[in-house]
C-alpha cells in the first residue's frame, strides 16, 4: 500500500508509436505551400518571395473548425483591422517631416499595434486581437526603408488577404477520414482539471462535447463520486458511463444510476470498523444505497475533518447523513482524512490488517486543503482496470470488437492548455489521418 502517484501513461496501439500527424499541423503545411505557390507562379523567387501571406495563414489556421464561418468571420474581421490601422500608420508618414525622426516612428508603431488590439475588442472579436497586431505590423515593420510605402502596403495586405483566405479555405475543406468507432477512449478526469474544485476549461469541454456528438466513444474515469460530474462537467453531453470512486464503481449518469458496484464484504466491513474504532479513528463511510451515494462520519470530527465537511456538504449532489443507516454491505470505501504525517502513519498501521482481509489502501492528497491527506480503504477488487474490463464486457455485448485505449497526460496537470492538448491528441486518434497504409 503506497501514495498513489500519476504514473506515466500505459500506451496502448497507436500510443506505442510516433505521436500521429496532427490536424493542424498538416492544414497549417499545406496552407503555407499554396500561399508560396501563388508568388512562385507569379515569378517570384528567393529574398524576393513576400512571407506575409505564408505568415497570415500559420497564424490563422485553428487547431480544429468550431464554428467555421464564425472563425472566418473573426479572421477576417481581425485581418482588416490590421490592415486598417497599418495604411493610416503609412498616411501618416507621408506627412512632411514624419520620418525625421526614428524613435517617433516606433513609438507611433507601438501605438498602433495598441489601435489594432483594441479596436477589435471594440468590434467584439476580441479572439481577432493577436491577429489583428500582426497583420498591422507585417504592413508596416520595413518602413521607411522601402521605396514605395504605399505600393508596397498594399501588396501586403494583399498578401495578408491572401494568406486568411487560403487558412480559412484549408481550415474548411475535411479530407475524408475513417474514424474509429472501434475504440473505447478511457480518459481520466485529473487530465483534464487540477482537482475536483476546479471547472474543466471551456475550450476542453467545447472539444470534448464536440467528440461526444461526433459518436467518439469515450468514459470519463474519476476518483471520486459522481457528484465530481455534476460540479466540473454540467455541460458535457455523456453518452457512456463513467468509471467513478477510483474504479469501485461504474455510473450512468444519463440515467442517474450505478450499473455496477464493488463493495467491501460485509464481514469486513464490520471488522474494519471495530478495528478503527477500537484505535481511536474517526472515518467517513461512504455507501450506495438505491443509487445515490451516502456519505457518513463516524467518531469524534477532528478539526480537519471539519474543514472539509462543512465545504463538501454544501453540495446538493451530496448526502451527508448523521444517523446510522448504512447497511454494511453498502459500504464501497472508507476514508480517514488528516494531516499528511497522519495519514502516512495510518497507511503503515493498517497495512497488514488490510492485506489479510483482501482490502486495499490508497494514499491520496486532499484537494483545496494544502497539508492534508486522505487514507481510501476499498475492496480488493475495486480498481480502475477491473471497472474497465467489465465496462468493455457491457459494450461488447452489443459490438464483440471494440477495444480499449487509454489517452492519459504523460506528466501530471499543469494548465489548461495540458487538457486541451489531451482532448486534440484523443482526436488525431479517433479520426485519425492515414497518408499511408491501412487501418489495422
Amino acid at each position: 500500500m503506497q501514495r498513489e502517484k500519476q504514473p506515466v501513461a500505459p500506451a496502448r496501439g497507436a500510443l506505442r508509436r510516433l505521436p500521429p500527424l496532427g490536424h493542424r499541423i498538416l492544414k497549417t503545411s499545406v496552407a503555407v505551400s499554396l500561399c508560396l505557390l501563388f508568388y512562385w507562379l507569379r515569378g517570384y523567387r528567393g529574398q524576393d518571395m513576400p512571407t506575409e501571406a505564408a505568415i497570415t495563414a500559420i497564424v490563422c489556421m485553428q487547431p480544429y473548425v468550431r464554428d467555421s464561418w464564425g472563425s472566418a468571420l473573426e479572421r477576417f474581421t481581425g485581418t482588416l483591422v490590421g490592415t486598417f490601422w497599418g495604411l493610416a500608420f503609412l498616411l501618416l508618414m507621408l506627412l512632411p517631416g514624419m520620418t525625421e525622426h526614428l524613435l517617433l516612428v516606433y513609438l507611433l508603431m507601438g501605438l498602433g499595434t495598441l489601435a489594432s488590439l483594441y479596436s477589435s475588442v471594440l468590434v467584439k472579436k476580441p479572439g481577432a486581437a493577436a491577429l489583428a497586431a500582426i497583420v498591422f505590423l507585417c504592413v508596416v515593420i520595413s518602413f521607411p526603408d522601402i521605396d514605395d510605402p504605399l505600393g508596397q502596403t498594399l501588396d501586403r495586405i494583399l498578401g495578408v488577404m491572401l494568406g486568411t483566405t487560403i487558412a480559412i479555405a484549408v481550415d474548411l475543406f475535411r479530407l475524408p477520414r475513417r474514424k474509429d468507432r472501434q475504440s473505447v477512449f478511457f480518459v481520466r478526469t485529473r487530465d483534464l482539471a487540477p482537482d475536483r474544485f476546479s471547472q474543466i476549461p471551456s475550450a476542453a469541454l467545447y472539444r470534448l462535447n464536440y467528440l461526444f456528438k461526433d459518436g467518439a466513444k469515450i468514459c470519463l474515469m474519476s476518483e471520486h463520486a459522481p457528484a465530481f460530474f455534476s460540479l466540473q462537467m454540467s455541460e458535457a453531453e455523456i453518452p457512456l458511463p463513467l468509471i467513478v470512486m477510483g474504479g469501485a464503481a461504474i455510473y450512468d449518469a444519463n440515467e442517474n444510476s450505478y450499473l455496477h458496484v464493488e463493495t467491501i464484504r460485509a464481514t469486513d466491513s464490520l471488522r474494519l470498523r471495530e478495528y478503527l474504532d477500537h484505535v481511536g479513528l474517526s472515518y467517513f463511510i461512504y455507501t450506495v444505497h438505491k443509487d445515490r451515494t451516502c456519505i457518513f462520519h463516524q467518531g469524534e470530527m477532528r478539526p480537519e475533518e471539519a474543514q472539509i465537511y462543512r465545504r463538501m456538504k454544501r453540495s446538493p449532489y451530496r448526502s451527508y447523513l448523521e444517523e446510522e443507516i448504512h447497511a454494511p454491505e453498502e459500504v464501497v470505501y472508507y476514508k480517514l482524512l488528516g494531516t499528511d504525517e497522519q495519514a502516512a502513519l495510518w497507511q503503515d498501521k493498517l497495512q497488514g490488517f488490510l492485506h489479510d482481509r483482501g482490502l486495499r489502501g490508497v494514499l491520496r492528497q486532499e484537494a483545496g486543503a494544502e497539508g492534508l491527506s486522505a487514507l481510501y480503504i476499498y475492496s480488493g477488487k475495486a480498481t480502475v482496470k477491473r471497472a474497465q474490463s467489465v465496462l468493455m464486457e457491457m459494450l461488447r455485448r452489443e459490438d464483440p470488437e471494440l477495444r480499449a485505449v487509454d489517452v492519459f497526460l504523460d506528466r501530471p496537470y499543469e494548465s489548461e492548455r495540458d487538457a486541451v492538448h489531451l482532448l486534440q491528441r484523443l482526436g488525431d486518434l479517433y479520426e485519425p489521418l492515414r497518408l499511408f497504409g491501412k487501418k489495422r
